[in-house]
């Protein structure tokens, strides 16, 4: 079984079958050929088109399969959890308003960083 705990790309052969085991709050998505995905504690399967994407919960099984004769690419990517985000967003706001209050006062010319 595959244990996804990062952000991962792989290819799924037609007649393959993928056991994997989601470490973290992950996004699938799929390219190249359809993917049927089955989740544990859930009575759906999915039937996953390439383009598609499907949010997958923390320390959830997944078993993944093709078919037909072309392979799939499935992409894992980690979605950063609620409060990483804010984070993120925060420091993104401080730098923004860093950097205006710099331009409004001239120092770019200033401090000699435009010539």
């Amino acid at each position: 079984m595959r244990e996804i705990s990062t952000s991962v790309t792989f290819e799924i052969k037609p007649g393959e079958t993928v056991p994997t085991r989601v470490a973290c709050s992950t996004r699938l998505s799929v390219h190249g050929a359809a993917v049927w995905a089955t989740r544990n504690n859930d009575i759906k399967d999915y039937w996953l088109m390439p383009g598609d994407r499907l949010k997958l919960r923390e320390r959830e099984r997944l078993w993944l399969s093709v078919e037909g004769d072309q392979p799939a690419r499935v992409e894992f990517t980690i979605v950063p959890r609620c409060d990483e985000r804010a984070i993120r967003a925060g420091h993104r706001r401080e730098w923004s308003g860093w950097c205006s209050a710099f331009v409004r006062v001239g120092a770019w010319f200033d401090a000699g960083m435009c010539v």
